[in-house]
């Protein structure tokens, strides 16, 4: 399930994590946003995530991604289930063939790696 609206991504950084979202609020400040706004207030939670240790940083997330499957990093999405969020790393291997590896973004474990 992927969920792009800033709202969203509050609930679903502060659900999981005990924090208090006002969706009513975030909701109807985002109606009064551009495309672009919307795209740049999710990525601004996404810093203030990272900042306060309740998401990864991408360095790290990527050095457990390839020490799993050495290869190219191509492609990395942030995803959001209705109980955690994880990063989808895509890797190009020596051999040609892409594989996700699935990281859950808060605790760094594995979730699972699948050929893409």
């Amino acid at each position: 399930m992927r969920i792009t609206a800033p709202f969203a991504l509050l609930a679903a950084v502060a659900a999981p994590l005990g924090y208090a979202a006002s969706l009513p609020a975030a909701h109807g400040f985002e109606k009064s946003q551009s495309k672009e706004e919307r795209k740049r207030a999710e990525q601004d939670a996404i810093r203030s995530a990272v900042q306060r240790g309740e998401l990864l940083p991408l360095p790290r997330v990527l050095a457990i991604a390839q020490a799993k499957v050495p290869g190219d990093v191509v492609k990395v999405e942030l995803d959001y289930e209705p109980t955690y969020i994880k990063y989808e790393v895509k890797i190009l291997t020596a051999s040609g063939r892409v594989r996700e590896v699935e990281i859950n973004a808060r605790t760094g474990s594995l979730i699972k790696i699948e050929d893409d």
